[in-house]
């Protein structure tokens, strides 16, 4: 049986799952994206459908290139 002590270093150190992402267009190249189907990275502790495995190694080494500080993707759709 964990101790609450444990239990409370364990979650700590696992950390808070990131939500499930919501962009429906890749944030490297534009393309449509199929949620549950495409491939997903975490940027900044945010996780992104990409169109493409290529697409991750773009949007992890330049992420402000493609999202605005507040982690939305660039080329989304105006709301």
């Amino acid at each position: 049986m964990l101790t609450p002590l444990l239990f409370s270093a364990l979650i700590t150190v696992a950390g808070p799952t990131a939500a499930a992402p919501t962009n429906t267009i890749c944030p490297v190249l534009g393309n449509a994206v199929t949620p549950g189907k495409s491939p997903i990275v975490m940027v900044r502790g945010r996780q992104y459908y990409i169109c493409c495995p290529g697409c991750d190694a773009k949007l992890i080494k330049d992420p402000d290139k493609y999202l605005d500080k507040d982690g939305r993707p660039k080329n989304a759709p105006k709301a």
